[in-house]
């Protein structure tokens, strides 16, 4: 089996999804930080002009905010690839498989 072309559409949506997962792993994990973090914090912000809820609100908006970029993010990564290699296919002949 050779592969000569890949469905630019098909690519960027398979990556815009993964990239949309690893996003969503990366917004909670920066989520978790921040929470802790103001926790950590809240006591040298008493003085401060800053609201001490505002470190969490980022930390929450990673969750929505991180999946979103890295989706599109991913999209367009994925759409951009598929486009290259599609382009080095046609010159080298594409991806050989071997598959049982």
């Amino acid at each position: 089996m050779v592969i000569r072309r890949i469905g630019v559409g098909s690519a960027a949506k398979v990556a815009g999804v993964l990239y949309a997962c690893i996003g969503l792993i990366a917004g909670v994990i920066l989520a978790l930080v921040s929470m802790v973090g103001a926790g950590v914090v809240a006591e040298a912000q008493r003085n401060s002009d800053v609201p001490t809820w505002i470190g969490p609100l980022f930390g929450m908006g990673a969750v929505i905010f991180l999946p979103i970029c890295y989706g599109l993010l991913g999209l367009a990564i994925g759409a951009v690839t598929a486009l290259i290699y599609n382009a080095a296919a046609g010159v080298t002949g594409g991806l050989e498989l071997d598959v049982q």
